[in-house]
């Protein structure tokens, strides 16, 4: 069964683009994006800050980044979280670090630069930073109660990636295990009520933190803070519901033919609009 690993962020490259090849002569080149943030907590105390993240560009989508991009664009960048494992080579720790491989980027600025912010718009200037994976849980739920008082529930996530190998032609396969923190009244249910083994939709916001060992040393990690979870793979009664009625709505129809129902005036009283494209079948390319 296949999976979804998909992350978005809308946010402003910090440095000048450093452009390398590797041995076979692709392009690449590692983004640091920083994505201001602002949102509510459970308590409707208005948090705001920074979250930094790493983007790896390939090919030529690091070379238009090398030739365009400059430190304060804006960009907007859409891919997959991948974390890579090594081993320290003086301590032989194993260390790890999550990035976002890219599939997609669209410079923002507009030609003659970016405009000024405008003030007293505080909640429009946020960035975008979202997160969805639907995988299978890798251990059960783990909830706590922190010194406040609040539930927090941490959860591992599977989710897997197959593509051919261009050289080989073989199809390989990749897991990525993904960090879920969820808070409040929705980390209880989740305690109740999943398991390791099942199948989630997670969606929220990607966050990395540090901290120091105990020999102090520092170390990040980096999780999904979840704000919507579904749980997959399940019999849901408002689905089932309307699926035994149109059901029985089939079986008394006594075979008659299918008959749309009549086309109204649209709701709301908003006139239809017919679109008609100028693109025809036999000019694509493909």
């Amino acid at each position: 069964m296949f999976s979804l690993n998909r992350v978005h962020i809308i946010g402003y490259q910090t440095q000048p683009v450093e452009i390398r090849q590797t041995p076979g002569g692709a392009s690449v080149t590692d983004l640091n994006i920083v994505v201001p943030y602002q949102f509510k907590s459970e308590s409707g105390e208005t948090l705001t800050g920074k979250g930094f993240h790493t983007v790896t560009l390939w090919g030529p989508m690091a070379d238009i980044a090398g030739q365009y991009v400059r430190a304060g664009s804006q960009l907007s960048l859409a891919g997959r979280l991948q974390t890579d494992s090594w081993e320290d080579e003086k301590s032989g720790d194993k260390r790890s670090k999550t990035k976002i491989v890219a599939l997609d980027m669209i410079m923002l600025d507009p030609k003659d630069g970016q405009l000024p912010a405008p003030e007293g718009a505080s909640g429009i200037l946020s960035a975008v930073n979202r997160a969805d994976i639907i995988g299978n849980i890798t251990r059960d739920p783990e909830l706590r109660t922190t010194t406040n008082g609040k539930q927090v529930l941490s959860i591992g996530v599977a989710t897997n990636e197959r593509w051919k190998d261009k050289s080989s032609g073989e199809t390989k396969e990749r897991v990525e295990f993904h960090n879920v923190v969820v808070w409040g009244e929705l980390a209880e249910e989740i305690n109740k009520s999943v398991k390791k083994g099942q199948r989630l939709f997670v969606s929220g916001r990607v966050q990395t933190r540090s901290w120091e060992t105990q020999q102090g040393n520092k170390r990040t990690t980096t999780e999904i803070i979840a704000d919507s979870v579904s749980l997959l793979g399940i019999a849901n009664p408002a689905a089932l519901e309307s699926v035994q009625a149109t059901s029985e709505r089939t079986q008394t129809s006594s075979g008659a033919p299918f008959q749309e129902e009549p086309q109204g005036e649209p709701a709301g009283g908003i006139p239809e609009v017919q679109y008609k494209s100028d693109v025809k079948a036999e000019d694509l390319p493909f």
